[in-house]
């Protein structure tokens, strides 16, 4: 196991955080070292087509998404989390939570970061996402705190503010996807100045594992299609003590 020191972690300030993220980190270590290890370089976008050969693939006519749009029950019907992440190329990147793929969100937030980078992100294969609320009252639950500092793989990025009322592009992204349980792919944009200034509007849904730890501690874990072997990504939230 690697020393505290070497951890990517090391240098992030809330101990709770540190704690919850390197837990994780140390049990997953020996199945990714071999990974990690053979990695070569790889373009910006590489980690974008990983999720394309990992799920269904949706493209522009998006002739899928219509046929499944319609309300109906789930076809999976254990009780994971839906997670929904994305952007324009050039534009910052949005994360919705979805308790089922027909809710509305629980949670949604624009985080401070450009999809472009986020692709590199995801060419590393090992993705964590933390959001800490220094908020200390406690009154609300821990996701309806509304101010988060947002780290990617142990590097603070900035700070976001939950939505509380959504865009008109993420309200498009919702309610093209609302029949799709998991997929990647390229949606068509709601607007062609926006497409031709900000690129292609890209996705990643996917079903998350969520653990409660404790009332200020929540994680999910992607579930990759069959147990196949694909990019980790986790996405963690916790409230400062």
């Amino acid at each position: 196991m690697p020393s505290v020191r070497s951890s990517p972690f090391y240098n992030m300030e809330n101990s709770a955080l540190f704690s919850l993220i390197r837990h994780t980190s140390t049990s997953r270590t020996n199945s990714t070292s071999e990974k990690r290890s053979s990695k070569s370089s790889k373009s910006s976008s590489g980690g974008l087509l990983k999720m394309f050969k990992l799920f269904p693939m949706l493209t522009s006519g998006c002739k899928m998404v219509a046929l499944l749009g319609r309300p109906r029950k789930p076809l999976l019907k254990d009780h994971a989390t839906t997670g929904t992440i994305f952007s324009y190329r050039k534009g910052r990147v949005s994360l919705a939570i979805q308790e089922d793929p027909h809710c509305m969100p629980i949670f949604v937030i624009e985080l401070p970061m450009h999809g472009n980078v986020f692709h590199k992100e995801m060419a590393s294969d090992i993705v964590r996402i933390a959001l800490e609320s220094e908020t200390k009252t406690h009154k609300n639950k821990l996701m309806e705190e509304f101010v988060w500092a947002v780290y990617c793989n142990g590097r603070k990025v900035g700070y976001s503010i939950r939505r509380q009322q959504m865009s008109e592009d993420e309200l498009h992204v919702m309610q093209t996807l609302r029949g799709v349980s998991m997929g990647a792919g390229v949606l068509p944009s709601p607007s062609e100045k926006e497409y031709a200034a900000d690129g292609e509007l890209t996705y990643i849904r996917a079903r998350f594992d969520r653990v409660v730890g404790s009332k200020d501690s929540e994680s999910l874990y992607m579930i990759n299609p069959d147990g196949a072997a694909g990019p980790e990504l986790s996405i963690f939230f916790v409230r400062a003590q």
